[in-house]
């Protein structure tokens, strides 16, 4: 519920915005985008619902560059395109797996799989200073995730991850130099869910794992920017 809360009233925060902001021009039509390159870590809040063997889910952070174009409506208001990539190890821990002759407590490998979650957040930028040096700014929008490249490790025979749409929340800020380059400092929240199928066919004629996970990363970054 807090989390539903949080996004309608960024949400609405941001529509009144983008209304008021249509009866602005922009200070600059000229640099109505911004590109950014960041650094970025990625720490799942993670926890899962599993069937059969039981336990929870272990993701590994994730440490990589990020790309993002954000184009500006108005002085205020903006949309930016996330787009990164990742890889994630999991495993299962304190599973129960005494059914298929193992022990009570387990920690089951799982391997690895890449993550692309593509986000599209809708910005409103404050101007504190007078000076326009410092904008911080706040988001909300969505992301679809793709799971590629997994790799089921050497305890199971196979991984599928469902892809899934999910919502995203967004608060950081730019410290302009001049009027084309800027340093940033972000940090986002996404609110992802997928289901997972795990094959251990290998270990129990016919045994299918189901799981609904939920990632709910923390990404933090920091990079530079361009306008034009």
């Amino acid at each position: 519920m807090r989390k539903i809360t949080f996004l309608f009233v960024t949400a609405s925060l941001l529509m009144t915005s983008f209304v008021q902001g249509q009866e602005q021009t922009t200070t600059d039509s000229k640099k109505n985008w911004q590109v950014r390159l960041r650094g970025i870590g990625i720490y799942p809040d993670q926890s899962a619902t599993i069937g059969i063997i039981g336990g929870d889910v272990a993701i590994s952070n994730a440490f990589v560059p990020e790309l993002d174009f954000t184009y500006f409506f108005t002085e205020n208001f903006a949309a930016e395109l996330i787009l990164g990539t990742a890889k994630h190890d999991v495993s299962t821990t304190g599973s129960d797996i005494s059914a298929i002759g193992g022990p009570t407590s387990f920690d089951v490998d799982l391997g690895s799989v890449m993550l692309l979650p593509p986000t599209l957040t809708f910005q409103y930028h404050f101007f504190p200073m007078k000076e326009r040096k410092f904008k911080p700014y706040v988001g909300a929008g969505l992301n679809y995730t793709l799971f590629y490249n997994v790799k089921e490790g050497s305890v199971v025979k196979d991984v599928e991850y469902d892809n899934a749409l999910g919502y995203a929340g967004q608060v950081g800020f730019d410290i302009l130099f001049d009027d084309t380059y800027f340093i940033n400092f972000d940090v986002k929240r996404l609110f992802l869910k997928t289901d997972v199928t795990v094959d251990a066919s290998n270990l129990s004629p016919g045994l299918n794992i189901p799981a609904e996970v939920t990632i709910d990363p923390w990404i933090v970054g920091i990079g530079v920017g361009m306008k034009f």
